[in-house]
Order: structure tokens, then sequence, then C-alpha cells
């Protein structure tokens, strides 16, 4: 299955357990293009302030990507099926009170910041994990590029499809009701990707690790080997982090850059057509790209990605109607859905074999933090400068990740060699 023609994404889905975990995984990732504006509407309607619903989903935005490393080191640390279910169950049980507090108006105070605080806290990692799964159910190589370019785009149009589900379900009957069946969709969907052979198999593998294991003051150079192996990977770690990052600011400015540019031409019903250029290009880029036998690596593949995806989004601003900006953008987003896969993939490279969970979820947590840090910032600079210039410093996050990224970190090579026959499943699956 080395040749092109047989590396397709059918091949992928038809690799064992790999159908049946990716389902399972978007079911529960539904869950999350559902639950942001359900929240939004459901806590905006219980409560009558705007101030307190934008401060619930704030609280819940900030507290669930800050903590997603670490809820991704448990899951590395006592497995899939150990850390994954008591997640769920606490997320889904809390996102139920959540429904119940916002179906009635009367919601006030304090409140609902700190359930939507702590609801937030217990989020399941799930696109890390699958992502940690994809590397244990497939080889390196175009197979494993197609694997992680179609979990892109489908976690894309997820959060495409998602929003709207959540304003069916506001208009039908309740935006708690968005909320409640969010609920339903997280469990659902981790219990069964917890539960699931393929989970199974990297849990069995971390307990005979973990029972192998001796205390360190007796194994002294197995510690120290540990201790650079973590040391090197967080040095590998630092080109995705800072790529994914950048790409994260130019597309939160460009968020708001799309409104202003809309509301400067007397057009702002036309921001959902640009929005879906953007998500277009991004989904046929990432499929074209994950199609495509490169032979540049992944480290210097990175850097050219965010520097493509700047350059359109830079000259973003010259244009000048809507029709023009649609297809800029929609070229920008040809870059998207490829610079998020080749950042994944190489965290998952330069990651300790039982730390691909963690790595995958600090790349997750930079493209998050600065989508946010990205809208914020353009809001104090969008009324200050011209669209032009905001346009221009909207994209120059990606193009600075990217300059980053062309650094070379010093990494052993033995964190580069990947599927060493002693980590391989007992299936014998590669």
């Amino acid at each position: 299955m080395s040749s092109q023609s047989a590396a397709s994404y059918y091949a992928v889905l038809r690799t064992p357990l790999a159908g049946r975990t990716f389902i399972a995984a978007l079911v529960g990732r539904l869950s999350y293009g559902i639950v942001f504006l359900s929240l939004v509407l459901a806590f905006t309607q219980a409560t009558g302030s705007y101030a307190i619903a934008g401060g619930a989903i704030a609280a819940f935005g900030l507290v669930s990507s800050v903590l997603s490393p670490i809820r991704a080191r448990l899951i590395d640390r006592y497995g899939v099926r150990r850390a994954l279910t008591p997640m769920a169950v606490a997320y889904a049980l809390l996102l139920c009170l959540v429904a119940a507090l916002t179906w009635r108006p009367g919601a006030s105070g304090a409140l609902p910041w700190l359930l939507a605080g702590t609801t937030g806290a217990f989020t399941p990692p799930l696109g890390p994990v699958m992502r940690s799964l994809w590397s244990d159910l497939l080889p390196d190589g175009p197979l494993l590029q197609r694997a992680y370019s179609l979990d892109t785009v489908a976690e894309e149009l997820l959060y495409v499809t998602g929003p709207l589900m959540a304003g069916m379900l506001a208009g039908l009957a309740h935006p708690a009701l968005g909320v409640a069946v969010s609920a339903g969709l997280v469990t659902v969907g981790s219990l069964a990707l917890a539960f699931s052979p393929a989970a199974a198999g990297v849990a069995a593998r971390g307990s005979s690790r973990a029972a192998a294991g001796t205390p360190a003051v007796s194994q002294p150079s197995s510690a120290e080997r540990t201790n650079r192996s973590l040391l090197a990977a967080a040095a590998g770690l630092r080109r995705p982090v800072l790529v994914a990052g950048g790409v994260g600011m130019a597309l939160g400015a460009l968020n708001l850059l799309v409104v202003a540019f809309a509301e400067r031409h007397a057009r702002l019903a036309a921001v959902a057509w640009v929005e879906a250029a953007l998500a277009a290009g991004s989904a046929v880029g990432g499929l074209a790209y994950g199609a495509v036998s490169w032979r540049l690596s992944l480290e210097r593949r990175l850097p050219l990605l965010a520097t493509a995806l700047a350059v359109p989004l830079a000259a973003a601003g010259f244009v000048s109607n809507m029709v023009a900006l649609s297809l800029l953008v929609g070229v920008a987003g040809l870059f998207v859905a490829p610079a998020l896969t080749t950042a994944y993939m190489l965290a998952d490279k330069v990651a300790a074999p039982d730390s691909k969970t963690q790595a995958g979820a600090w790349v997750n947590t930079a493209f998050n933090t600065g989508n946010a840090m990205g809208s914020a910032s353009m809001g104090l600079l969008v009324g200050r400068l011209t669209l032009a210039a905001s346009f221009a410093a909207g994209a120059l996050p990606s193009l600075l990740g990217a300059l980053a990224g062309m650094r070379k970190a010093r990494r052993p090579t033995d964190l580069s060699e990947r599927k060493a026959p002693q980590e391989a499943p007992a299936d014998g699956r590669p």
C-alpha cells in the first residue's frame, strides 16, 4: 500500500479499525461545532445580558483552551479509556446543568461564568486523541498524510455545519436544546472512541510500559534518556506551535476584517459568502494536499504553507469589492488545512511515544489562543489603520510564525525514528 494509487482516502478508511474509530471521533467533535453558538444564544436568552453571556463564553473557551494540554497529558499517562471516559461524562453532565440553568430566564450573577468555566475544564480533547490514534493505526508515509488531511478537513466542516444545526435547534425549540444535544453527542462519541479496539491497543501499550518500568534510582541512565527526550520534544514542538499560533492569529484577525470591509462597502450580508469561500478553499486545499506525495520534509513545508497563506491575506486589503475579496480569501483558504495538517504531523513526529496526544493538544491550543488574540488585537487596530494596512497587519503573524519556523530545532535522531518494532500493536498493524 505504499504506491500513490493505493494510498487513497478510501484506503485510509478501509484500514482495520480506522473507519469506526474516525466516525466515533466525528460524532463527538460535532458537539464542539454546535456548543459555542448554542451557549451564546442560551446564556443571552436566559440572562438578558450580552455582557454576562460574553463573559460566560469567554470563561468556557479560555479554560478549555488553556487546560487542553493538561487533559491530553492525563490521557497520555493513563490511557484513552481510563482518562477520556470520566472527562466526557463530567463534561456532558455539566452541559446538562447549563441547559437546565438556561432553559428559563432568570440566570444572573456569577453563576453562569462559574458553570461555564467549570464545564470548559473538562472538555474532552477528541481531536488530539484521534490524531494520535491515526499514527498508531497507520504507518508513516502517504497513508498517514492523507489521514491527517482528512481529519483536518472533516473537523473544519463540522465547525461549519455545527452552527447551522445550533441555529436550527434554537429556532425550532430553544437554544438550550442545542446545549443538551451537544452533551449527548460528546457522550456517545467519546465513549465509542474510548472503548474502541484502537484505543484499547494504546492503553495496553501504556500499561505494558508502566509495568516494565523500574524506579529511577536503579535505572539512572533510563531516566536521563527520558529527560533528554522530553526536552528535545519540547524544542521540536516550538516550530509547529509557533506556526499554528501565527496562522490562528491571522485567521482571527480576518474574521473582524471581513466584517469591517463589508460595512465599508455596505454589503454586510455578503460576509457569509466570504466565510464560505474560506471554508471551501480550506477543504479543497486540504484534500488536494493529502493526495500529493511530497518530497519536501515537514519541517520545510510548514513555513512555506504559512507564508503562502499570508500573501493573499495581505493582498486582500487592496481589492475594491466583495467578489474579489471572496476570491482572495478562498485562495488563502487553500493553505489553511494544509498548514494545520503539517503542524499536527510535525508535532506527532517529534513527540515522544507516550506524549503524542499532548503534543497535538499544544498545537491545537496555540491555534485557538492565536485566533482569539488575533480578533482582539485587530479590534484595537482596525479603527486606527486603513483597511489595506489592517489586512497587512492581520497577515503578519502568519508570516512571522513562518520565519520562526524556519529555524532548526535540535533533536536527537532517536525521536525521528517512528514505528519502532517494539512499539507496534499486538495485532501486527504498522
